[in-house]
């Protein structure tokens, strides 16, 4: 009775949800040499959601981030994108863009080129290649940097032009492997604020590993805690605050209390991770 109550009570017209982007489905890796890096896993990334990985080192984030970019494949159980097979992905509403730890600059190529090269390999014709870099470096703020080389880049530059790269195939799920882990603590906070920007703007799924729990907290709908030995969820962590986010977010007693919160969680999935040696 009470789902049947529930049934009437929608609107008339109202649209079905959106089905999920990603599903890992009991999804498990053990690699060649007998190391089990991950156990089964169930996970689901929704529509629009930007979901951070966290958790002790070996615990599996980064195994998990290329499971679901496909780079790799699970030994058992299965994943699902947009309900299907990976074979769909790269239509219309179902691109993916990874972004990873280093900025893997062609050193001999400007900027632009750089940002130009995923078009180029989709063989865009070139004036619409044009339109679509101009955008993407304006989006990360690096119009001006478009004719310079990447040594002559900070690291906060090289890693915005790895960010536009990304941004110029028009993804709609965007997978970062620590992108900012390398840089200072100021360059990555202004990271983190223009990233929040972006993905909340441009309405991206994003799935994003660190190791910082400030900006997990900083950047996340929901934070997924990873416990190792092996490779396993233990925990989920909601964060319930608007977007975008700024630095008033990040001085709020708000944000301390979550990130108090988080950090007592990963306390206890580091305990799990020795536990799982023993």
């Amino acid at each position: 009775m009470r789902a049947l109550a529930a049934a009437k009570m929608q609107p008339v017209g109202a649209q079905p949800p959106l089905p999920p982007v990603v599903e890992v489905l009991s999804a498990d890796k053990v690699f060649a040499n007998g190391t089990r890096a991950l156990a089964p896993i169930d996970l689901t990334v929704g529509p629009g959601e930007f979901v951070s990985l966290i958790g002790p080192s070996g615990c599996g984030k980064s195994t998990l981030l290329k499971l679901i970019s496909n780079l790799i494949e699970p030994s058992d159980g299965k994943l699902q994108w947009w309900r299907g097979d990976f074979a769909r992905v790269g239509l219309v509403g179902r691109r993916l863009a990874f972004v990873f730890q280093e900025p893997t600059l062609m050193p001999w190529a400007r900027v632009a080129r750089n940002v130009r090269l995923p078009l180029q390999f989709a063989r865009m014709p070139r004036a619409e290649q044009e339109v679509r870099v101009a955008d993407a470096l304006a989006q990360v703020d690096l119009s001006e940097a478009a004719g310079s080389y990447p040594r002559q880049l900070s690291g906060g530059m090289k890693m915005r032009v790895s960010i536009a790269r990304a941004l110029v195939t028009d993804p709609d799920l965007l997978l970062m492997d620590e992108p900012f882990g390398a840089l200072d603590e100021f360059t990555r906070n202004r990271l983190d604020e223009d990233l929040s920007r972006l993905a909340h703007l441009r309405g991206l799924t994003t799935v994003f590993v660190t190791h910082s729990i400030y900006e997990a907290v900083f950047l996340s709908t929901r934070i997924v805690v990873m416990a190792a030995n092996p490779g396993r969820v233990f925990a989920t962590f909601e964060v319930d605050a608007p977007f975008p986010r700024d630095e008033s977010f990040r001085d709020s007693d708000r944000f301390a209390l979550l990130c108090r919160e988080l950090s007592a969680m990963l306390t206890e999935a580091s305990f799990a991770s020795r536990k799982g040696m023993a």
